[in-house]
């Protein structure tokens, strides 16, 4: 469990949107990303549903988690679904202050996933910086911070159940 301050980045306008909130995670895949600013988000992985919720729309996304983790996404790099060997062709950067920076390259590159870097603190194999970068240039950016390990955690956590008149969609429908 921890706090995130996510940047994005975009290729042409070079506006940056920040976003700010907590997230909660258990492996193997189990993710709760509330977003508080600069508007309500609340994006829930389950065992089989993915929720995306926006209270202030009233509205809720229902995918399934093979819609959500199947590409290479901040989330699939958080869930723990991306196999760093796998994947990637590694490359070690070195000590960046209290950091390892690794570059990681897609074998297989897709639209959302063309390069990517991560920052982990040795000792702990915890990525702790994530920075991907689209096909477009688009740079989405994520620094954890004030991470408990191994912290009791309520499975209800991962479920929603939407307020009563919330709109549900199902993940095509965005």
């Amino acid at each position: 469990r921890g706090f995130f301050n996510q940047k994005l980045t975009n290729a042409s306008s070079h506006e940056v949107q920040e976003r700010l909130g907590s997230i909660s995670f258990v492996r193997p895949r189990f993710i709760r990303w509330e977003t508080n600013s600069p508007e309500q988000e609340i994006l829930v992985i389950g065992k089989n549903t993915v929720w995306d919720y926006f209270p202030e729309e009233e509205t809720a996304y229902r995918y399934t988690v093979e819609q959500v983790l199947s590409s290479k996404t901040m989330l699939r790099f958080l869930s723990g679904e991306a196999n760093l060997k796998e994947d990637f062709v590694v490359e070690d950067k070195g000590m960046e202050g209290e950091f390892k920076k690794l570059k990681l390259t897609p074998k297989e590159p897709e639209p959302n996933l063309v390069q990517a870097q991560v920052w982990v603190r040795p000792g702990k194999d915890l990525m702790e910086k994530i920075e991907i970068i689209d096909f477009f240039g688009n740079i989405n950016y994520l620094e954890l911070s004030g991470v408990e390990l191994d912290v009791p955690i309520d499975a209800k956590d991962f479920t929603l159940e939407p307020p009563k008149g919330t709109k549900v969609l199902e993940g095509q429908d965005k």
